[in-house]
């Protein structure tokens, strides 16, 4: 459309075949200018309790549902990006028959205007 958007972005490299390529790239659109709601680092944190207590149900519907109307899916078990509620939901119908359950090891929490990370 030609609109200018803010966004934000990251990049991760890797030294391949002599020279630095793209090993994984994240870009979305900035969140609307609102007032922003409150939410601590342990909060943050515990948002992966739902997404993975919504894995264990099994159902794609309820996984797809954890993602906002903008969101990029780079999936682990698939080289094509999912940009679309149902293109989310479609990859978690197969993922989901693998029985996955989730871990994080290490978390670096970054909070900002009504949006967080934890990486």
């Amino acid at each position: 459309t030609g609109k200018k958007v803010k966004g934000r972005y990251s990049f991760v490299y890797v030294f391949e075949d002599g020279e630095w390529k793209i090993s994984h790239h994240h870009s979305s659109v900035m969140p609307e200018p609102t007032m922003p709601q409150a939410i601590t680092e342990e909060e943050v944190r515990n948002l992966f309790q739902l997404w993975n207590s919504a894995l264990a149900t099994e159902d794609a519907d309820v996984v797809a549902s954890r993602y906002s109307k903008n969101a990029v899916l780079l999936p682990t078990v698939s080289d094509v990006p999912r940009t679309s509620y149902d293109l989310i939901q479609d990859y978690f119908v197969g993922f989901l028959k693998k029985k996955p359950q989730g871990e994080i090891l290490e978390s670096n929490v970054t909070i900002g205007h009504n949006w967080c990370q934890d990486a």
